[in-house]
């Protein structure tokens, strides 16, 4: 099989090591998602095992769509954030059965099919300006770091500050160093070494500075530095293949969904707020992705967007007939673009994993969070540099970039941080007159009265 055919290797500048070891290392920081998303979808009432094997399945096929119909290095998998929305807010909170989640699910990756093939979603990702484009990935970059600082316990709940830095002094006079302690030092040490590895220009970085860290956390384990506690939610990072390898079933979730109550105004607010945060996520990680791997073309416009969106619909709506919560395209996708991933191929390597996942779940499980923060850090840094795009002097351009930039990883929310820049951008320049010059597309003065009737409605 001539893979440069298939995927344009040389066209892109790449080759076909380089396209490994990027979908190598999407998938090691994206891999959480296997144990995460099972318990958190699981105390829904869903069956943990089949919603592991849900989610793999799911980010397979999703995944593989993206490399063919597009070509691009983005990979994709049950949300973070969406999950815990279908969980806390749609089974708990409104009180709905998780079949009837489902079934919201699968309603809205309908409508974004017919919204992709009718180009209403590559339209709004052209109406975004460029200025906007830029800080959309700088934020995103905020974002991902302070989900890895998160990860790491770096960064921890303060009563008096809501966020502060991990006190080491603190969990030596607990006596929780061996358990947390020594692994937010390992995950500090990661840090270091992933940067020195890219100061190195070490090919593969990123990933090396995953397994190294989570290598030093098994010798910290074996020699007993590190002593895993699952009720503090730290694990066991040494594979453990003593239950023996098999594939939990799918039928307890496969083609379980309710739509006893589609008609009702509740699921019509469910199914929006499904499709609000997976289109603006979406399209806020395609847009800071694909800037920082030099795929916009000269007037900020994505080429093949619409296989791009139509395989995270695809994907999204199949998700909920195997069981599981919104299927989307991954920020961590930017740690395999920061390793060189420039096609399909980084994708189908992430996809193939994710394959292997179901047989191999022992291996992936025991990748610890922390081991994955340095590489999210890490990529946090590389996709700041876009900052330098952004055009400081006029201020009605800088102003709701800056406001977009401040309001993912405060807001933890990529699709706030477009709605309040886009929200910002409209006013800024109505109010000074700005907009005949800039001839601001049409669609950014209908998205800025949306995000506004959604705050004040939903």
């Amino acid at each position: 099989m001539n893979l440069d055919k298939i995927f344009h290797l040389k066209e892109h500048g790449t080759d076909l090591k380089t396209e490994i070891i990027a979908g190598i290392t999407t998938f090691m920081t994206m891999a959480y998602i296997l144990a995460v998303n099972p318990n958190i979808l699981a105390e829904s009432g869903m069956d943990r095992g089949a919603v592991f094997t849900a989610t793999a399945l799911a980010a397979f096929i999703a995944t593989c769509l993206m490399a063919l119909l597009s070509n691009y290095p983005f990979v994709l998998a049950p949300g973070m954030g969406l999950n815990a929305y279908f969980t806390y807010t749609v089974v708990f909170g409104m009180g709905y059965t998780w079949q009837m989640a489902l079934a919201a699910v699968f309603i809205e990756g309908i409508i974004f099919i017919l919204l992709s093939l009718t180009n209403v979603r590559e339209a709004i990702f052209n109406a975004i300006p460029m200025n906007l484009k830029h800080a959309v990935s700088v934020g995103i970059g905020l974002f991902i770091t302070f989900i890895g600082l998160q990860n790491a316990k770096i960064v921890v709940e303060n009563p008096a500050t809501k966020v502060g830095m991990f006190s080491f002094k603190a969990c030596i006079a607990d006596g929780t160093f061996r358990t947390v302690g020594i692994t937010v030092l390992l995950a500090l040490l990661g840090i270091l070494i992933t940067g020195i590895l890219l100061a190195l220009n070490v090919k593969g970085n990123i990933l090396w500075g995953i397994l190294i860290t989570w290598a030093l956390g098994i010798v910290c384990e074996l020699t007993g530095l590190y002593q895993p506690n699952p009720e503090l939610g730290m694990f066991s990072v040494i594979p453990d293949f003593s239950a023996g390898i098999a594939v939990p079933s799918l039928a307890p979730t496969f083609m379980q969904m309710d739509f006893s109550k589609v008609f009702t105004m509740d699921f019509l607010v469910i199914m929006f707020a499904f499709l609000f945060v997976d289109m603006f996520d979406t399209l806020g990680t395609l847009i800071g992705v694909a800037s920082k791997a030099d795929l916009l073309d000269a007037d900020g416009k994505l080429p093949k967007i619409r296989g791009a969106l139509l395989s995270d619909a695809i994907g999204t709506s199949v998700g909920a007939m195997l069981g599981t919560s919104t299927t989307t395209t991954f920020v961590e996708s930017a740690s395999g673009v920061a390793d060189g991933g420039r096609t399909g191929l980084t994708g189908i390597v992430a996809a193939i994993l994710f394959g292997l996942s179901l047989f191999l779940s022992p291996i992936f499980l025991a990748i610890p969070g922390w081991a994955t923060a340095p590489a999210l850090i890490i990529v946090g840094f590389l996709m700041m540099t876009s900052i330098t795009k952004i055009d400081f002097e006029d201020l009605t351009e800088a102003i709701p970039a800056f406001i977009c930039i401040i309001a993912m990883p405060f807001m933890y929310s990529i699709s706030e941080g477009i709605a309040m820049g886009i929200i910002t951008y409209v006013v800024l320049n109505l109010v000074t007159g700005k907009f005949k010059e800039k001839k601001i597309n049409a669609l950014m003065y209908i998205l800025a009265i949306v995000f506004v009737l959604k705050y004040i409605l939903v």
